[in-house]
Order: structure tokens, then sequence, then C-alpha cells
């Protein structure tokens, strides 16, 4: 189905009415991933309990993660991928029973590719707290019913444990590479500064030192549209029918991520002022081009999404601050000894390269001195999934040294 193909790694495009005719069918009340699903390329690794920073305790946490390659048997050549907020593991491979999206890396990992898995062993793990089959909202705790809204807060630091829970559990006690933009690019900073003796090698891509106030207010307009959906229910809607979950609010918050995923430019120059049918929006019950392809992205992520999953993932992200209890950003960025790759878009209105040129000053080992690499491109945000010619240029430098 045209619905599993994410967004996030294509350029936009007006919504057509075979578009809109997948998603005439009810969301259903969750989009996560649940035991009995078909498990698709998922591994699992389970683990005991697991204490959270702000001191709450989950009696056993698991983690799907997906690998492509062959670990050698000097366990020297593992490359972890990190994903960005609404990812999963699913880095490469068609949509498929399991998997409601097709990989949003496929340019980057695989035989030949700038990550190549004739070459390197590569894991990428669904973060403690996503819908992808790791543990998180929508999973059944010990008394039989969904976590929901008892889940616990988890932060970056959190999840980053839980990922040195499985390279553990793998036999990797050396990465070769971390990787992660966005979100994932958190996690790849909070692994080099927090253990830099298990990072070789590190790749930040379009990710901020610290989550800043702009940011987290963002966030906090988003987690309150979820909130305010009268069918949100306090968290509690695991039960209801088709149609009967929090869709509305969410997908409300992803149509407000969506603007600040891409740029203005894009937007401008894909939609204009046009409009979605002959019916004119102005005062005739039409609608603008740009309002029909929020509509459609919106719509189609409640169907592979979870709305509590989304809260925990955004307090997550506001939680970053690399410097927090370390003596502030400096002294902690001077923790890492990886040869280092920071990469910006020039567009992005998320975490603008400011952001990355900050981290790229702080870090000792850089491969491009104390500014990050800037690429240009009209597609914000999301370029950093969207340029992969450029992006893979420059992994290949990395993971050349």
């Amino acid at each position: 189905m045209d619905w599993q193909t994410s967004e996030d790694t294509v350029p936009s495009a007006p919504v057509t009415e075979a578009d809109a005719r997948l998603l005439l069918g009810r969301p259903p009340a969750t989009g996560a991933w649940r035991d009995g699903d078909p498990v698709g390329d998922r591994h699992f690794a389970a683990f005991g309990a697991f204490r959270t920073e702000s001191g709450r305790e989950l009696p056993s946490v698991r983690l799907a993660y997906e690998t492509w390659g062959e670990l050698n048997p000097t366990r020297d050549n593992a490359v972890l991928i990190l994903h960005a907020l609404t990812g999963d593991s699913h880095v490469r491979g068609p949509a498929a029973p399991g998997h409601p999206t097709a990989g949003w890396w496929s340019d980057i990992v695989g035989p030949g590719a700038p990550i190549d898995t004739d070459r390197w062993y590569v894991v990428a793990p669904n973060m403690l707290g996503g819908c992808q089959g790791s543990t998180g909202p929508a999973s059944v705790a010990p008394d039989g019913y969904e976590w929901a809204a008892r889940f616990p807060y988890l932060t970056i630091r959190d999840q980053v444990a839980a990922q040195t829970r499985l390279a553990d559990a793998l036999g990797i006690d050396r990465w070769a590479a971390v990787v992660g933009g966005s979100m994932g690019g958190m996690h790849a900073l909070e692994w080099a500064v927090s253990l830099p003796d298990r990072v070789e090698r590190l790749a930040v891509l379009s990710a901020p030192p610290a989550n800043t106030a702009d940011q987290i207010a963002l966030n906090s307009v988003q987690t309150e549209a979820i909130q305010i959906d009268p069918r949100f229910q306090g968290g509690e809607y695991y039960d209801s029918g088709d149609g009967d979950g929090p869709h509305r609010g969410l997908a409300l918050a992803r149509r407000m991520a969506l603007l600040n995923y891409r740029s203005p430019t894009e937007l401008n120059q894909r939609f204009q002022r046009s409009w979605q049918s002959g019916k004119s929006p102005l005062g005739h019950g039409g609608r603008f081009a740009v309002e029909s392809y929020l509509d459609f992205h919106g719509n189609k992520f409640t169907r592979r999404f979870d709305a509590n999953s989304y809260l925990v993932l955004v307090e997550a992200m506001d939680s970053h601050d690399v410097g927090r209890d370390r003596g502030g950003i400096e002294d902690a960025l001077a923790r890492v000894t990886a040869t280092t790759l920071v990469l910006g878009i020039d567009s992005d209105r998320l975490f603008p390269v400011d952001g990355q040129h900050r981290i790229a000053r702080g870090i000792p080992a850089t491969l491009d001195g104390d500014q990050a690499v800037v690429l240009s491109s009209d597609f914000g945000h999301d370029g950093f999934l969207i340029e992969t010619p450029a992006v893979g240029h420059h992994l290949r430098r990395l993971l050349a040294t």
C-alpha cells in the first residue's frame, strides 16, 4: 500500500485522488506493532529489570532490532545506526507484513552502499519507548494490561543505557561507528560522551547538543494536541475500535512536526497557492494543495504509530542536554574520543546549523575541524534522509578513516 512509504525520505508532492482513497478506512486505535503481529526482519533481545534516571523501574525490557552483514571474528566491524523520532529499526528493505514502512535509509545501507554491508555489520534497534517492537506504552505490563500512561518518563540517557545492554548481548565491546540523525543523533552523541571507549567513529547528523527552549515549545504544542483529543482518554485507548482512537490529535501533532521537518522553500516551490481540486478554497469549500498534503500525511502517520509512544519519545527529546551534570556542553563534548563527522542542513529550521557547529567546535577529533559539514538543501531538516548522495559521500569519508 502506498501509505506504507515513508514521507520522510522523499520530496513533498501534491496528494492524488489515488492517495486519498488509500486512507478511506478508519485508522486503528494504535499503529503500534503488537505481539502476535508478523515479526518481519526483527530480532528481539530481552533483558531484566531496568531502572530509569527518574527512579522508576520496568520489571523487564525488550529491544527489537535488525541487522545486515556479518560480525567478523574480531567483532570490530559493527556499526550502530540510530533512528529519528518516528523511525524504527527497518533501515532497509521493502514494506512487508510486520513492517509498515519501507526502509528509511536504503540508499545509505547495503551491499556497496556508503555503509557497505559487505564490510560492516550493521545493527539498528527500535529505541526504548518506541512502538515497533521495543518495550513502550503499547506493550503489555505484568498485570496483563498495556502500560499506557503508566509507562515511565524516559531520557535520552535511559534509551542509550538500553542500547548498551543490546551491545553487550551481541558481544560488541566497541562500535566501529555510531551513526544517528535527528533524535538518533542525540543518542549517538550521548554514546560518545558517556561511553567514549566504546565508540571508534561517530556521525552526528542534524542534531543539537541540547534541546533549546524553542524546540521544547514546539514539542509542547504537539503533545497538547494529542492530549486534548477526547478519544485519547488519558492514554487508555487501546481497547477502542477502529476510528475511535486518538487519531485526530496524533495526526495534528504530525502535521505540526512536518512544518518544521521541511523548509519554506520546498513547500512554496512544490505547492505555491495551488488548489487540491477544481473547487476554490476562497469561500467555496475547496482546499489549498498544501493543506491536503499535511492532512494526508498526518492521517497516514496514525496507521503506523502510537499516540502514547509519541508523547514518551518527545519528552525524551526534551531531556537532551549532553552537558547536564557534566559541567556544561563544552566539558561534555571534550570527553569524546571518536573520530567524528558532524553534519547539518542549511535550511533546517528544527535543529539549525549553529547547534552542529557548536558540537564540531567542542569535539577534539572531527573530520572538518571546528566547523560542521553544512549541506545546501531545499528539504529542511529531512535533508539528512533525502540528500542521500551527499550524506553518503561524507559517511564514506568517516568510515575510511
